[in-house]
């Protein structure tokens, strides 16, 4: 990263370019965003790739039909794995098996998930990668979590022995391996985390995690839930106020920061992973908005 490339400052940089790095971008949703994607499919691009999360209360029903949704809509289907909430390997294959059969899935994210102790037989991420049935269910492309900020119960040191590990074995099993990060406010710390990671010799596709357009007590609620950083300098930058909770803030000034600061060479291949805290719709909508005005 050269000083040039820090130093540009929002808006100053070469037109297109922060339209540009919306290419490829992947969206989330839960079980329960089947409608809202439906309102929003005429608004994303064909073909993008939709994350089906893996929360608490939610049936198997419910996610393997949210991932058949996906697919019908002509999108992607990324189904979350959880495996903390696995209970047994026959309930992993189950799952596995009714996403290929009925959603088609060839990607899967795989994470630890929040129970502080396992409900079954599987510890963390390596330990459903390990067992190979993600290739045998005819799971190619593989997602892992990225946190540029770190892990609020997690040491840095294991964060990284983590994410070279699942990089190493993915590879060698044949999978393609793509990095999700937590979302977050300030671009400096992706920098930083991104250079690292390339020079740990990690050079998979990075999907930077940012909010889509939310009320700030929302984005803020998020923030402290996911140990994201929200001190008073990054919030004034981002345009948040705790005097004005129920203004919408979108993520323009860090898509900004990202844009003018990123370098290939330095970065490698990074692309954008939304997290519609105000609902797909509307996340959608301010894609597709920003991507016409900066275009």
């Amino acid at each position: 990263m050269t000083l040039f490339a820090r130093s540009i400052g929002r808006g100053e940089q070469p037109a297109g370019e922060a339209a540009g790095l919306l290419k490829g971008y992947s969206i989330e949703i839960t079980a329960k965003d089947g409608k809202g994607l439906e309102e929003a499919a005429p608004l994303l691009v064909p073909g993008t790739s939709v994350s089906v999360t893996f929360l608490p209360g939610e049936e198997v029903d419910a996610r393997v039909a949210a991932a058949a949704k996906v697919r019908q809509l002509g999108f992607r289907p990324v189904s979350h794995v959880s495996a903390r909430r696995l209970k047994s390997e026959a309930e992993l294959k189950g799952f596995l098996s009714r996403l290929k059969n009925e959603a088609g899935i060839d990607s899967a994210f795989v994470v630890a998930g929040d129970p502080p102790q396992p409900e079954g037989p599987y510890e963390d991420a390596l330990a459903i990668i390990r067992t190979g049935l993600l290739a045998e269910h005819g799971i190619r492309r593989v997602g892992i979590s990225g946190y540029p900020e770190g892990h609020p119960d997690i040491s840095e040191e294991k964060l990284w022995a983590a994410v070279k590990e699942k990089h190493r074995i993915l590879g060698g099993l044949g999978h393609e391996c793509e990095i999700t990060t937590q979302f977050g406010f300030d671009a400096e710390p992706v920098f930083t985390w991104l250079e690292r990671l390339r020079e740990e010799g990690v050079d998979s596709n990075v999907r930077i995690g940012v909010a889509g357009p939310a009320s700030v007590k929302t984005l803020l609620r998020f923030a402290a839930r996911c140990g994201v950083g929200a001190s008073a300098k990054v919030m004034s930058k981002y345009g948040l106020s705790i005097t004005k909770l129920l203004n919408t803030a979108g993520p323009d000034p860090i898509i900004h920061d990202l844009a003018a600061g990123l370098d290939p060479k330095v970065h490698g291949s990074v692309t954008l992973h939304f997290y519609p805290f105000g609902g797909v719709k509307a996340t959608a909508e301010w894609i597709r908005n920003f991507a016409a005005q900066h275009g």
